[in-house]
């Protein structure tokens, strides 16, 4: 069984920072994409930003120059640093791998993260 565990959500103040960490645990084979997505209430689910295992990134327009998404593949964990954050970045953020098991290892599987709150408010 694999988990992804989210850290680091909070309430922080327009132009304040934050660090997400999403750590996967369990039978793991190898990680190929890691990455987060949001949901604002009344809103869909969108990707903000991902890294493959060789490191490139994508970001969604709204969060470029301001989150930056990393990883430690040593520890299977992937970080979302958010500077500059908006009102409009508050959302529940969830974190997603795409990875192989060792009950699996020729077929990537998809998993979730429960989600970490990330309010930006005065």
């Amino acid at each position: 069984q694999v988990q992804l565990v989210e850290s680091g959500g909070g309430l922080v103040q327009p132009g304040g920072s934050l660090r997400l960490s999403c750590a996967a645990s369990g039978s793991i084979f190898s990680i190929n994409a890691m990455g987060w997505y949001r949901q604002a209430p009344g809103k869909e689910r969108e990707l903000v930003a991902s890294i493959t295992s060789g490191g490139s990134t994508t970001y969604v327009p709204s969060v470029k120059g301001r989150f930056a998404i990393s990883r430690d593949n040593a520890k299977n964990t992937v970080y979302l640093q958010m500077n500059s954050l908006k009102p409009e970045d508050t959302a529940v953020y969830y974190c997603n791998a795409d990875l192989l098991t060792f009950r699996s290892p020729h077929y990537a599987e998809n998993y979730w993260g429960q989600g970490t709150q990330v309010t930006v408010s005065s």
